[in-house]
Order: C-alpha cells, then structure tokens, then sequence
C-alpha cells in the first residue's frame, strides 16, 4: 500500500500549531519565496546589465585598435583621396609662408584636415593621429572619422598652433581602461618605465620630431581665480624668465630627475591625461625637442 506524500503543512512541521498560526507561517514562507525569486531575477538582469557594458566598451576598445590599424597603414600612402566637403585645417597659419604637408602624411591629411600630426612612442601602444579642432570638447568623444566613440582621439589643444610653431604643444588623450588612447602614459610615474621609454616621437604634417621627456607629474586642474602654476596655460612664452619660472615648477613637480632640461627658446612638447582616481587630477609628461 502507498504511503501518501505528506500535505505542506506536515513537510514544514505545521501540523504542531493551531490552524491560524499555521496560515500565518505559511503566508511568511511564501513571501520568503518570493522573495528569493525575485532577488535572483534581479541579480540575472545586474549581470547582463555588465556583460552588455563590458561589451560595448570592449566593443569600441577594439574598434578604435582596429581603426588605428587602418590609419597607421595610410602613413606613407602617398596615394591622394579626395573628400568633398573635408573640414578645412583650423590651426593658425600664414598662407603665403605654409610649408608642404609631409608626403607620408599627405592620404591620411585628405581624410580629415583636422589632421595637425602624429605621435608614437617606441615600445608602448602609443601611436596614433593628432587632430585639432574649434574647442577640447570634440576630440573627447570622436575619432578620426569624425564618428562617436567614447575613446575619442589625441588632439592638440586647440589654443596651439603647429604653424606657426606654439612655444609648448599640449596634447591630451584620454586615459582608457583598456590601455587605449593615453591610457599607458601614467606608466610614466615609475622611472624604471622612463628609462625604457626615454623618447616621443611627434611629427607635425609640417616636420618630423624627436622629443626627450623631462619631467612626469600629477597636477589639478584649478579655478580661474587661483594663482598658481597651471601646465596647461603653459602654451607661449613672452621671457626667459618666466620660461624658466615654468621649467621650475614643472621639476618640483617630477617624480624623478630624468637628467634632462631645456633652455629659452627650446621646443616643448606635454602630454596629458586624466587621472582615474580623481576626476580634477591630471597626468603630466613633459619632453624637451632635440630634433
């Protein structure tokens, strides 16, 4: 003879209670289930919810390698592509003195004329087109194709100009998780890395560049009405003085002697980045040109 399976309330020991107890534990379990149910879903839907994010920022992480590929491959291609409507150069020139634009850069110039030059620094991921536009604000989230991309692009601060040539020429990328864009240059803080990594290229469409780095720091970004020495304001200088003022300020800064300095009339180069772990700090390196 089969036993018969035992009713709810016998299987959670309920049958010890009277009647309206018994309703009432049941009532809790149930809600207990739910409960449960309920915290799962939403643990699943957080999951996809971050496999999706991860996705799309491995996403454009590759994509903006991929199209890095494509643009280092242009470099040397002297074929000329001729865009109608291409934005015109928005960096200061005086038309009747403009030099040629480099032939190896002459493709890649014809895609974008936002196109100001090239920078690489031998050994890292660092190798990737410089644009310039009207302002800092479009190159954050725009790549070389002028297409929305959270990686965005290096560019050149907007108040420099390659032609004729700024006394210091800031160049900011974003700092990206995936090592992308700027994303290597705090590696700089250790001088075990600088001494791997002692020399920028930076071409302009104008001229070839070499660059050594001088000084590697971490500043703020301050308030208009604060008086203190801000890198990037550092772009034209009117005296050795206040060159040299700079150059101090910059070597306290450093978190190590590199070895290198640079006199009045030198051609400097910064590169800077955003810090992860604050948003107003920033990462500095700065190099002297010595061809």
């Amino acid at each position: 003879m089969m036993k018969e399976k035992p009713t709810e309330k016998e299987k959670n020991g309920l049958d010890k209670f009277d009647p309206e107890m018994q309703e009432q534990i049941l009532a809790f379990i149930k809600r207990k289930e739910r409960n449960r149910k309920l915290f799962i879903i939403l643990c699943a839907l957080i999951a996809v919810a971050s496999f999706s994010s991860l996705g799309a920022y491995s996403y454009f992480g590759e994509r903006t390698a991929r199209s890095n590929e494509n643009w280092s491959d242009l470099v040397g291609d002297t074929r000329f592509i001729n865009i109608p409507d291409a934005p015109i150069m928005v960096h200061r020139v005086a038309d009747e003195d403009t030099p040629e634009i480099l032939e190896k850069y002459q493709t890649l110039y014809n895609r974008n004329r936002r196109l100001v030059g090239w920078i690489k620094i031998e050994g890292t991921n660092i190798d990737f087109p410089v644009m310039q536009t009207v302002n800092n604000e479009y190159y954050l989230n725009h790549n070389f194709e002028q297409q929305a991309n959270r990686n965005g692009s290096i560019f050149l601060d907007y108040q420099c100009s390659i032609f004729p040539r700024s006394d210091n020429l800031i160049i900011y990328g974003h700092n990206m998780k995936s090592g992308q864009m700027f994303g290597q240059l705090d590696k700089y803080e250790k001088k075990s890395h600088f001494e791997k990594h002692p020399v920028i290229q930076f071409d302009t469409i104008y001229e070839e560049g070499t660059y050594e780095i001088m000084y590697a720091f971490r500043s703020r970004v301050y308030n208009e009405d604060e008086i203190v020495f801000k890198y990037y304001q550092f772009i034209d200088v009117i005296s050795a003085d206040e060159f040299y003022s700079n150059m101090r300020e910059m070597a306290e800064m450093s978190y190590y002697d590199t070895g290198v300095t640079a006199s009045f009339g030198d051609q400097i180069l910064t590169l800077s980045t955003c810090d992860p772990n604050q948003d107003d700090l920033r990462f500095v390196v700065v190099a002297r040109r010595v061809r």
